[in-house]
């Protein structure tokens, strides 16, 4: 899968959760550069408005957007701002995530479980219903969920697979559970037009892996960036790497 030129108007509207930092912060800088104005989400405001001005600065079209995606109130205050401000949203990329375990599956807690799914499972919920109403205003809309190779059953099932041996109950999990999210929602908005897909960034070093990866931002945020810009009668209900197609 290649990126081609978007048939997005030149007005288009895109919204980039957690994108105060790496793969998010990349992924709102590639799509302004392809013309988009971007929503710069974070649930902090100091980072969230030095980040936009930081792609301001760049020369690209970015605002701040107060965001917590684990907090229902802001999610719907954000939708309230979007619509005053715009009226609708032509991408909305569901990036904001959480990797909070450092134990075998055995010994994680609860709490860490529930902490977990609320960010990158409820979060990416109740952030895409809050919006549906303003992506269905733009008509052929593009939905995309930064998923993740650990949450692939069919790669982690498998011995001779490096990924089989990740231990991480929560986060592995919570992938696995937005992968089914994202089919749900894609065959929900199918007959609309609307494309609903995951993007797998590879292993990125940022934040979130403590710094440990064999990919850069750049290029961990080109999957997610590709499936923002699909052409109409691109694929939904996918899950895409930098390769291409990833096994559920």
């Amino acid at each position: 899968m290649t990126t081609s030129p978007s048939l997005l108007p030149s007005s288009a509207i895109a919204l980039v959760t957690g994108a105060n930092k790496g793969i998010g912060l990349e992924v709102a800088r590639q799509l302004a550069q392809q013309g988009l104005t971007v929503l710069v989400g974070a649930r902090d405001r100091l980072r969230g408005e030095a980040a936009a001005a930081r792609l301001q600065a760049e020369g690209l079209r970015a605002e701040f957007l107060h965001l917590d995606v684990a907090d229902d109130a802001s999610v719907t205050a954000a939708a309230a701002e979007v619509k005053a401000r715009y009226g609708r949203l032509d991408v909305l990329v569901n990036n904001a995530g959480v990797q909070l375990e450092q134990q075998p599956s055995s010994l994680v807690a609860m709490q860490v479980l529930q902490d977990t799914f609320d960010i990158n499972v409820f979060g990416v919920v109740r952030v895409t219903q809050a919006m549906l109403p303003l992506l269905r205003a733009a008509g052929t809309a593009r939905i995309v969920n930064m998923g993740s190779a650990l949450g692939s059953l069919t790669l982690t099932s498998d011995p001779d697979n490096m990924r089989s041996g990740v231990r991480l109950l929560a986060y592995a999990t919570s992938k696995a559970a937005l992968n089914a999210v994202t089919v749900q929602f894609a065959n929900e908005l199918r007959a609309e037009g609307i494309r609903v897909n995951a993007a797998d960034p590879g292993y990125v070093a940022t934040d979130l892996s403590g710094q440990q990866g064999f990919n850069s931002a750049e290029d961990g945020a080109l999957p997610a960036v590709r499936l923002a810009l699909l052409q109409p009668g691109g694929p939904t209900a996918g899950f895409f790497n930098i390769d291409g197609p990833v096994p559920w």
